[in-house]
């Protein structure tokens, strides 16, 4: 991982971050909230609030820090250029809109949904999100999740082409049906996920060959015949599973 001059580069992909010199002059502000506003040039941090809802709301440079929320509701909310630090978003469900040059790092997000939007230079660093829903989520430009715990995180209909995953918890998360060509999973466990099947024209190393057949072989139901001469060995049954299954749907 690199980061140089507003940009951070994992295995040649580059997300920018957001445009916040250590010189930029930000407007401390005491509540996010309202429909229909633009709020701009804004740091919004240390708050613990029972409930935040935003509809229809533009954030444009701004800083989010170390806020926690009992429930939060994120509806047609457009985002650009903000940086959300050390969150807890109890119960977010960001439903519409769009998110932009925007970075969540060490924040708290289990069990957040998020449905319909799209994402364009997103950066999720170290984030929180078992449970997590991500629906018809799309991306329309370079999306990372780098250290994240995404442990039974589900992805339907996604279209995450191009994206990368690196070194996070994939443990029993599941992949629906959705375009994922070009997305980079080298660096993670794919053991336990579900809907591997579903993984076409990703971006693996060799060695999760055998994650993956696994993976598809608990998906099958498969019982192996170990103590039978003549059976196959695990490894290769698995392989040979993963093998005709991906060749099915090429």
């Amino acid at each position: 991982m690199v980061t140089f001059m507003g940009q951070i580069t994992v295995r040649g992909l580059s997300v920018d971050l957001p445009a916040l010199a250590a010189d930029t002059e930000l407007d401390a502000v005491s509540a996010l909230g309202g429909a229909a506003a633009l709020i701009s040039r804004f740091e919004f941090s240390g708050a613990r609030v029972p409930a935040l809802e935003l509809k229809d709301v533009t954030l444009v440079t701004g800083k989010i820090g170390k806020v926690r929320t009992g429930e939060t509701s994120m509806t047609g909310t457009q985002v650009r250029s903000v940086e959300f630090a050390g969150c807890e978003l109890g119960s977010l469900r960001w439903t519409g809109g769009k998110i932009s040059r925007t970075r969540f790092s060490d924040c708290q997000l289990v069990g957040a949904r998020f449905e319909d939007v799209t994402l364009d230079h997103v950066l999720f660093a170290g984030c929180k999100m078992d449970y997590a829903m991500l629906s018809r989520i799309r991306a329309v430009g370079p999306v990372m999740f780098t250290g994240c715990s995404l442990r039974e995180a589900e992805f339907a209909d996604c279209h995450l082409a191009g994206s990368l995953l690196s070194r996070c918890d994939l443990t029993l998360a599941s992949f629906g049906p959705g375009r994922y060509p070009g997305c980079d999973l080298r660096d993670n466990d794919l053991a336990t996920v579900s809907g591997v099947h579903h993984l076409k024209k990703v971006i693996l190393d060799r060695a999760q060959l055998m994650q993956l057949a696994e993976a598809l072989a608990v998906q099958l139901s498969v019982t192996f015949g170990d103590s039978l001469e003549d059976s196959a060995s695990p490894a290769a049954t698995s392989l040979l599973c993963c093998s005709l299954l991906y060749r099915a749907h090429t």
